[in-house]
């Protein structure tokens, strides 16, 4: 069995801020939470960047970050996935067009799913990653 096929039964997530108003890694972190149960999608949090499948990134992203969330995500092993979560890690939000900061996370490293919304919800979030564990699944 390959890994992308382990991967849609059991993803570890990482959780990426890139200095966000917390308002969307509250969310993130609400999602995870055993009101919502992400477990019987086989979701958990990962203990380090190099045991995670799926990388969650919330936030702006500056340029000094930018760099960090690039070294991260060459740390991940392969096949590996990016979620982008929030209107600001979406395209930029509120700080589109500032000199300092990129718009959207695809700027620096491929993205799989968006999850728009300022805050967006868990049960949004949740939803991405379920649809993104289902696409691997069917081998999409």
């Amino acid at each position: 069995m390959g890994r992308e096929k382990l991967i849609s039964y059991s993803p570890w997530l990482a959780h990426f801020n890139t200095g966000a108003c917390n308002g969307c890694d509250i969310e993130v972190l609400a999602a995870l939470t055993p009101l919502y149960d992400p477990e019987r999608f086989g979701v958990k949090l990962a203990p380090s960047i190099r045991y995670a499948d799926i990388l969650v990134v919330t936030g702006a992203v500056t340029k000094k970050a930018g760099e960090r969330l690039k070294r991260i995500y060459e740390q991940m092993p392969n096949p590996k996935y990016v979620i982008a979560v929030g209107a600001c890690a979406c395209d930029g939000g509120v700080f589109r067009g500032s000199y300092s900061v990129f718009e959207g996370v695809d700027k620096v490293i491929p993205v799989d799913i968006y999850v728009p919304g300022c805050p967006p919800r868990p049960e949004a979030i949740l939803d991405a990653i379920v649809s993104l564990v289902l696409k691997l699944r069917k081998g999409g």
